[in-house]
């Protein structure tokens, strides 16, 4: 799949079916997050890819209602990071946005490997720490739930997207 076909084929599909997902699938995963771009390469994001069942588990208690569907999930990846892990421009503060560019990447590398990554925010941080041992100090930003497409389920079909004109100027 090239670039394209990956941006296009990338869904959030709800209806998942459990797979054996591999270390080695992980560490495509990863470096891919290695490879993105950060101010002045600080790189701070932190991820927990989570596999073993019991964590998965463990993991549905800090899951906000409505979200019930991520209890199928193969992997669950947690995203976080810091403030001073990275740079702070005057105002801008860079570490939220160079974390979400390294997770896009995560998310389009798994498109490309035939998973569906859907990132939520549906959950409860605190809890989170406390399953997964995130020190305090950290900030969980979202949950990447992985699995398979589950294609006997017929999903909605994709959400209405804003215009281009809506999200970018040309000038």
């Amino acid at each position: 799949m090239n670039l394209p076909e990956i941006i296009e084929t990338r869904r959030a599909y709800v209806h998942l079916k459990g797979i054996k997902i591999t270390r080695e699938s992980i560490t495509q995963l990863i470096k891919a997050a290695q490879l993105a771009p950060s101010c002045f390469n600080n790189q701070p994001w932190r991820y927990v890819f989570v596999t073993k069942k019991e964590k998965l588990q463990e993991l549905h208690e800090a899951y906000s209602r409505g979200n019930d569907w991520a209890q199928k999930a193969s992997l669950v990846i947690a995203v976080y990071t810091k403030e001073d892990l990275d740079c702070i421009v005057k105002t801008r503060k860079y570490y939220l946005f160079d974390t979400g560019l390294a997770t896009g990447f995560i998310i389009l590398q798994a498109t490309e490997m035939g998973l569906v990554a859907h990132p939520i925010a549906g959950f409860s941080p605190k809890k989170v720490k406390r399953i997964l041992s995130i020190p305090e100090d950290m900030d969980v930003i979202a949950l990447v739930i992985v699995g398979k497409h589950d294609d006997s389920v017929e999903e909605e079909p994709r959400p209405e997207r804003k215009k281009i004109d809506q999200i970018a100027e040309i000038v």
